[in-house]
């Protein structure tokens, strides 16, 4: 069997005998059709992936809440909805703690959220509320009112979202007043912490 080197020297010198034509053909024909698997295999191969729009419609997301102040608002998207992340204070707790007799459904039994937000805060942390920020009526989106005495008043508590579409109100844990066209709380996803600083949503 020749040497790279000497087939090369073989076929420039026009002495290359059967048997290394046939060893070089064979070879040269391997390597063609291995190229040609590859080639047609790629796009079958590439077309089995997610694309990256399906990755950002249904994969789980990644969220910084290291710097999240206490108050604050931040929407972040997960399958092409607005999620909030908020940390709450120990007077919002508290208040979401305490019996509300304006809550259309305050123990969230016809809601949507997981188990281990079955709870008072609809939440894993007392502290942080993750919520889908779309209102069960028609789908807008509610405004955090923490400054908004009436709906304070009507909440016993510091704050509260209201929607502008139809003036639907819920509460810091995402939970309905009664005689509102909301029919149920808002949407608690799927979400676990990754350590103090990250939650994954989804």
């Amino acid at each position: 069997m020749l040497t790279i080197t000497e087939l090369v020297h073989a076929i420039d010198e026009g002495t290359l005998q059967d048997a290394d034509r046939r060893s070089l053909l064979a070879a040269a024909t391997g390597i063609a059709a291995g190229a040609g698997l590859l080639a047609a295999a790629y796009p079958f191969a590439a077309s089995l992936a997610p694309s990256e729009a399906a990755r950002a419609e249904g994969g789980p997301v990644l969220a910084d809440i290291s710097t999240l102040a206490t108050g604050e608002l931040r929407t972040v998207a997960w399958r092409g909805k607005p999620v909030w992340l908020m940390r709450r204070s120990d007077e919002m707790v508290r208040a979401l703690q305490q019996a509300n007799p304006v809550l259309a459904d305050p123990q969230s039994e016809r809601s949507e959220q997981p188990k281990s937000c079955a709870n008072a805060t609809r939440s894993e942390r007392p502290e942080i509320l993750v919520a889908v920020g779309v209102c069960t009526h028609l789908g807008c989106s509610p405004t955090l009112r923490l400054d908004d005495s009436a709906l304070n008043a009507e909440l016993h508590a510091p704050g509260g979202f209201f929607c502008p579409c139809h003036g639907s109100r819920f509460d810091l844990a995402g939970r309905v007043v009664k005689n509102v066209p909301a029919p149920t709380n808002l949407e608690i996803p799927p979400y676990q912490f990754i350590g103090d600083s990250q939650l994954q949503i989804g």
